[in-house]
């Protein structure tokens, strides 16, 4: 996004295709064929720039030094388990402490304006932080065309996701066994920032 508040097809794509990167990462561990895709980006620096070349580089890095079952491993020590997970996905309990709290309440009101529902073969529900990226890829791309509502997407993002997401990459960071995810977590944070930059100039 410029200071215009618009964008070129190129960088708009490559929002969009970090957002649901980021969304299947966050969803469940990699299975064998994206942990090869983002292996054989090793040698790809160009794929992020600017401010996300550190934090690429990083995840690509973890990621090449990890297997299908090391992070399956890994994702289950942090965000499943038996009974209350380590690391919480889920907006509400950031913002509200418990699960399935007011900022659940919200995000549904905001789907049901956008025309969008979940998947209900999912168990997550609409504040899992995969969901709502999923939702930023959508309202970028659409159903595979051009959307570029650059106004639904800032009032999405300031709502639902710029409340709580650094809380979280905060509570990745601070897990001891974290070691892909710290790298996703960093790579999050570092997108949130510059997502943030990016609506801070359309209000500007």
């Amino acid at each position: 996004m410029d200071s215009a508040g618009h964008a070129n097809d190129a960088e708009e794509r490559s929002r969009a295709d970090l957002y649901r990167l980021l969304a299947q990462l966050w969803m469940g561990p990699p299975d064998r064929e994206l942990l090869q895709r983002l292996q054989a980006a090793a040698g790809d620096t160009e794929e992020q720039g600017g401010q996300l070349a550190a934090p690429w580089r990083a995840l690509v890095a973890a990621i090449s030094a990890s297997s299908v079952e090391a992070a399956a491993a890994e994702y289950d020590a942090l965000f499943q388990g038996v009974g209350k997970p380590e690391v919480f996905l889920y907006g509400s309990y950031y913002l509200a402490g418990f699960l399935n709290e007011r900022p659940l309440v919200l995000v549904r009101a905001d789907l049901q304006e956008l025309g969008l529902t979940r998947d209900t073969a999912r168990g997550e529900t609409e504040d899992h932080i995969a969901f709502l990226f999923e939702v930023m890829h959508h309202l970028i791309v659409g159903d595979g065309a051009a959307v570029y509502d650059l106004e639904r997407q800032r009032r999405f993002f300031r709502a639902h996701l710029q409340t709580w997401i650094d809380q979280l990459c905060d509570a990745v960071d601070a897990h001891p066994r974290a070691c892909t995810w710290r790298a996703v977590a960093d790579l999050t944070r570092s997108f949130m920032q510059v997502e943030t930059q990016g609506f801070d100039m359309l209000e500007a």
